[in-house]
């Protein structure tokens, strides 16, 4: 099963951070990229910037604005997919990539981007 983990996090926490911390937590990052390079289960990995555009239909057309809106304070800030056997392993995977932020872990639809819209 092929899984997408999502990680959110607070900048202003991660700013926060003494760096020996932010080092600690980002180290244990890269050893589960490397373990799940080596057992082959991981897809890919990447890290996302802080600013954001979000584009909305306004009045019939796409607006544009930096956000981000109300009170969100955590921003989606990493994603990686996995194959992994199961649910429950994707779940291992993801709980330390939790610390000092939440995860979510979303299915990923094997059949939804593969361009062919002639139905």
């Amino acid at each position: 099963m092929k899984y997408m983990i999502l990680i959110n996090s607070n900048p202003k926490l991660w700013e926060s951070l003494p760096k020996e911390e932010s080092d600690r937590v980002l180290g244990n990052h890269y050893k589960i990229i490397e373990a799940m390079k080596q057992s082959g289960e991981l897809v890919r990995v990447e890290g996302l910037g802080w600013d954001q555009t979000y584009v909305q239909f306004v009045n019939g057309v796409p607006a544009v604005t930096d956000g981000p809106y109300g009170e969100v304070k955590e921003l989606l800030a990493g994603l990686f997919q996995v194959d992994v056997e199961s649910l429950d392993r994707a779940i291992e995977v993801a709980g330390p990539l939790s610390e000092y932020g939440w995860v979510e872990i979303r299915p990923v639809m094997e059949d939804a981007g593969d361009g062919d819209v002639s139905g």
